[in-house]
């Protein structure tokens, strides 16, 4: 992640936004920030809350349960917004968005700016119609389906700590499948060379 103050390139981004008219009547704090392909652009384990307007690239948002299914809620290109939601309520501790490749947001804080951004109608209806598109996107997309190796990997990526599985049976039970199951694949995992194992009945994520 690369963060750009320079004004002239802020300036060049924002007046190539559809909402630049918006971003012109506020007085805000704008930055760029650029990640790279595959970086998290938001995750739980964020602490700082960002609102970004995608300039340039795309990104993918997903929802990981606590059996480790992966659920697409979205996919965005340029004008794409996030951190709608936060404007008015606290972060999930499940929605991770990720860059689907090179990236580049026009960013600003939230907390910083909430009291400003709730008291600006054309900022609201911004708000509005960035919600109503994404509740109409999310109702078409079906959770993708995954194997239980799948699952596994995302249950042992997103819900343990460091990557770390610990305790065969707690994890076989939020995984639904049996302790037999779950052993059978972490012994398949560890000779791909995916899991290394730490202890009985404790693995870790390569």
């Amino acid at each position: 992640m690369e963060r750009i103050y320079d004004k002239n390139n802020i300036a060049a981004s924002v007046a190539k936004s559809k909402y630049h008219g918006v971003l012109d009547s506020l007085n805000l704090d704008l930055y760029l920030i650029k990640y790279e392909k595959g970086e998290l652009v938001g995750s739980p384990f964020c602490n700082e809350l960002l609102f970004q307007i995608v300039e340039q690239g795309s990104l993918n948002i997903y929802f990981i349960r606590d059996d480790g299914t992966r659920y697409s809620l979205s996919n965005g290109t340029k004008d794409y917004i996030l951190g709608d939601m936060e404007i008015f309520y606290p972060k999930s501790n499940n929605i991770y968005v990720e860059a689907a490749e090179n990236l580049t947001c026009i960013s600003f804080s939230i907390e910083k700016h909430r009291e400003l951004l709730r008291s600006n109608n054309q900022f609201l209806e911004l708000i509005c119609h960035s919600l109503s598109a994404k509740i109409a996107t999310m109702t078409t997309i079906d959770a993708a389906p995954a194997s239980l190796t799948e699952r596994v990997m995302s249950y042992m990526k997103y819900k343990c700590h460091h990557g770390t599985l610990k305790g065969i049976e707690q994890a076989a039970f939020r995984l639904h499948c049996s302790a037999r199951q779950l052993q059978r694949i972490l012994n398949q995992c560890e000779a791909a060379g995916f899991v290394e194992k730490l202890g009985k009945g404790t693995y870790r994520l390569l």
